[in-house]
Order: structure tokens, then sequence, then C-alpha cells
């Protein structure tokens, strides 16, 4: 298996976690959130992996300085696309790809991110969606398809007509993709939206436009796609993680 850069999305504060520790420093099992995220991604081929850190930056340095990752900063908040941006001098465009994850992300298992870095390989996708689909999409970006089932684009809830507000596949937040087209895209984002933000999402539009291919893998176990922005969801997300034993 090639190896393969990895990103991990991990400046938020965690507001309404009720704590005054960055969100990713909060505790599943013993371990900050975090550490879990790097594990996986380390145990899946990562070579290279960047923290992109804003809250409390030195504590979280100071929390993953044991697993040899690298950091970039976001001093402020701009959204997705914004926080990939900063780490943009830590991508060799001549190398082959680029792992996006998010660091409150924890249940992710290796298993999916091999999958979906095999539908990324095979489909020689400038980028591949970790998706899931949910009873109740409220809140999350739906995945628009095309007749022939290719993504066409990613439309975020501020920003869905009626008719995409149905649909019931939703993006995760976790990508490959080639590191030469993320390069380019990343130069093209503006933050013409709803929420006045640069939002990673758009680069799939982008990619469509240039008419390069957008491929999907639906996650088997939904529970993998968890993130986490309470302290309720922390609690539930850590029952998941101990009964899998």
């Amino acid at each position: 298996m090639q190896s393969f850069t990895t990103l991990i999305l991990a400046a938020g504060k965690g507001t309404r976690m009720k704590s005054d520790l960055a969100k990713v420093l909060n505790e599943m099992a013993g371990k900050p959130l975090v550490h879990h995220v790097i594990k996986a991604a380390k145990e899946s081929g990562s070579e290279k992996i960047v923290l992109i850190i804003g809250h409390q930056a030195d504590r979280v340095k100071e929390s993953t300085a044991e697993f040899g990752v690298f950091y970039a900063l976001q001093e402020e908040q701009l959204g997705t696309g914004h926080a990939v941006m900063q780490a943009k001098n830590f991508v060799d465009e001549e190398e082959n790809d680029v792992l996006v994850l998010l660091g409150d992300v924890p249940l992710i298992t290796v298993e999916t991110l091999q999958n979906l870095y095999e539908v990324h390989k095979n489909t020689d996708a400038s980028a591949t969606i970790l998706t899931a689909v949910l009873e109740d999409s409220t809140g999350y970006g739906r995945i628009i398809r095309n007749s022939g089932s290719s993504v066409e684009k990613i439309v975020e809830q501020k920003d869905a007509s009626e008719a995409e507000l149905e649909v019931k596949e939703i993006n995760s937040g976790i990508f490959f993709f080639k590191a030469k087209d993320l390069s380019e895209a990343l130069g093209m984002l503006t933050s013409e939206n709803a929420q006045n933000e640069y939002y990673l999402t758009d680069t799939v539009e982008i990619f469509k436009k240039a008419n390069k291919v957008v491929s999907a893998y639906i996650v088997k176990d939904i529970n993998e796609t968890h993130g986490i922005n309470t302290v309720e969801q922390l609690k539930n997300v850590e029952q998941i993680f101990l009964a899998r034993g």
C-alpha cells in the first residue's frame, strides 16, 4: 500500500463540552480524542501526519509530541478549507495523496480508511469522500450525485434547496485527495456562502467543473463518523468504543 500524508483538523475550542480543554484533548477511554485519530492514521499507512491546531495550541502540541507529528497553526477559524490551507506547505504536490481527518471523530477504523483509499486509487479520483446514510440528515452537508451516481457536489445545510435537504447521504468530513489537485483547488476557494467561510467541500464542485472524478465510499458502520460536540455525545461514543472490546 502506498503511503500518504494525513492532515488532522484539531483547532476547535469545543465550547459545548463544559470543559476548558481544547476539544480534541477531551478524553475517550483514558486517552485524548486526537490520540485515537492519530493512531488510526498511522496504522492505515500514513507516514507524515500534520495536526492543524489553534485553540490551546501549546497544550495540544504537548499532548501529541510522542507521536512525532508536524503542526500547522490556524489562528483564525474560517472553515475547513481555511484549515487545510494552513497546512499547504506540508503537502508535497509530487506525492500521491492526502487524507483529511477530524480530530473529534475518534471511532474511525483502519479498515474503513483502507477501504476508502482503495476506492480512491481504483477510480483515479481527484477526491474521494467518506459518506454515511442517515435517517435524519439534518445539519449535515448533503452528497448530491448525478444520474451516473458519481458525486456532483456537497451542499451544506444552510445553502441547500428543499429537494437537497431530503437527501439522506451525508458528508462525514473525511476525504482522500490527489495532492496536486487539492493544492490547485485550495487556491480557488471563496467564502461566498451563508457562513462566510472557506469550505473544503467546495473543492468537489471545482473538480467537477474541471471534469475530474469525485468518488465516494459509504461507511458500513455509521458510528465511525460520529463527531463530538457535547458531553453527552462523548459518553455515547465512549460506550461504543468500549463495546468493541
